[in-house]
């Protein structure tokens, strides 16, 4: 990555790096890029729902949302978001407002309980091991660690994850039940999944019978140019090769409407549905049909949706165009960095000299500058090459955001060079 200097060279480069970390330190900051929350102007965006249902208090069939029951959500709910995760309305769970607490439930009954196509509960087997596509999300490790998962990097490439790993692993041991994947606008990269990974994913050899893709599909419909991403249909893609139980689909409006209020949503197969409504059955006697029914009103149909998306795409998009403006005029040329420009989602990868990580996210936070830490993009927060910086644009206003991604970019050139002066 980096470039070749002369001594005098480097040595103005990194005279001129330490006096400008020395004014950065200065300027007494207290900017936070840590978490890829939505902005307070996002949230305002659905400020309605919270006015809604208003005195309405029942679903188009007539139930009474107030009331127990209807363990699988909403119909009409789930009508409006059948399109944008790529699951039938009929095979779609709407539930809480967290996608993640899905993830953690299917793992939990995987363990307590005998999936479709399984010989016994994953927690009888002596091993479990997931593959984890490098760099990734790090609640999806945190939730392996939880519960003594076993992780096995693989590597990520523009199209996905490295499939011949994939196959290779999958195929060769019976004791890798699943693989992590956000499929679209890919957290913390920005990679979206090709239709031939797609189809490797569904059709590929597993040594274990009741392997999953858990397919966390958090980004669908976060577009960030006028051109949004289409990816493969993978349940349809799973059925059409033999293996209708080998996708979980996840998704949530928690970065749509209001993230601590909003509809977290499981797609499967009718096999699966039946096997985790039967379990959810066990400890919920229905999810909060009023909260599902105000995003219906709000959102009314998959247009609405769209057309939300939009207005949430210009308050994001400045700032994705700020980060790349500021990286460009600040790192561009120096052979110190590279970065992704994603087409969606709300992440920004940066890649800086290997062994510098650690060092640039602990200036940047010494100078008021608090970073996810290095090595979250990794299992067990271990980036080997340390290497990984995830930067998150969305929670900061627009100039909060290009003072904090100026002094990281400071950051990047003074432990860079210092690197390349030992």
């Amino acid at each position: 990555m980096t470039t070749e200097l002369s001594p005098d060279a480097l040595s103005g480069l990194l005279d001129r790096a330490r006096r400008d970390y020395q004014d950065l330190a200065g300027l007494g900051l207290s900017l936070d890029l840590t978490r890829g929350k939505p902005a307070p102007e996002q949230l305002d965006l659905s400020e309605d729902l919270l006015s809604l249902p208003g005195g309405r208090h029942t679903s188009a069939d007539g139930t009474d949302v107030r009331n127990y029951g209807g363990l699988q959500g909403l119909p009409e709910l789930r009508e409006i978001f059948a399109g944008v995760l790529q699951v039938p309305a009929g095979q779609l769970l709407a539930a809480g407002n967290s996608s993640l607490e899905l993830m953690h439930d299917c793992l939990v009954h995987a363990l307590l309980s005998v999936v479709p196509g399984a010989e016994s509960r994953w927690v009888d087997q002596e091993r479990i091991a997931f593959l984890c596509p490098v760099p990734g999300y790090d609640r999806h490790f945190a939730l392996c660690e939880r519960f003594g998962i076993d992780m096995i990097p693989v590597p990520m490439t523009a199209d996905g994850p490295d499939m011949e790993a994939v196959e290779r692993l999958v195929a060769e041991d019976p004791t890798v039940k699943g693989i992590w994947c956000v499929p679209k606008y890919s957290n913390p990269d920005g990679a979206c999944y090709s239709d031939t990974t797609v189809a490797r994913l569904a059709s590929m050899s597993t040594a274990a019978p009741d392997f999953r893709i858990f397919w966390d599909n958090a980004y669908a419909a976060h577009h960030l140019t006028d051109e949004p991403v289409g990816i493969a249909d993978l349940l349809a893609a799973c059925a059409a090769a033999g293996n209708p139980d080998r996708a979980f689909v996840f998704g949530s409006t928690s970065k749509i409407t209001a993230a601590g209020a909003g509809v977290a949503f499981f797609g499967s197969s009718p096999a699966n549905l039946q096997w985790l409504l039967g379990n959810n059955a066990r400890r919920s006697i229905g999810p909060d049909k009023v909260n599902q029914l105000r995003h219906v009103m709000f959102l009314r149909d998959a247009d609405g949706v769209r057309s939300h998306m939009e207005r949430q795409r210009a308050l994001l998009q400045p700032k994705f165009e700020a980060v790349a403006r500021i990286l460009d005029a600040e790192l561009g040329g120096t052979g110190l960095a590279a970065w992704t420009s994603p087409r969606g989602g709300y992440f920004v990868t940066l890649q800086v000299p290997d062994g510098c990580a650690k060092e640039v996210v602990r200036r940047a936070a010494e100078a008021g500058i608090v970073l996810t830490p290095a090595g979250a993009t990794h299992p067990y927060g271990d980036d080997p090459r340390d290497a990984v910086i995830r930067i998150a644009p969305s929670y900061p206003g627009l100039a909060e955001l290009e003072q904090a991604i100026t002094g990281l970019a400071v950051c990047v050139r003074l432990v860079g060079y210092e690197q390349l002066a030992h």
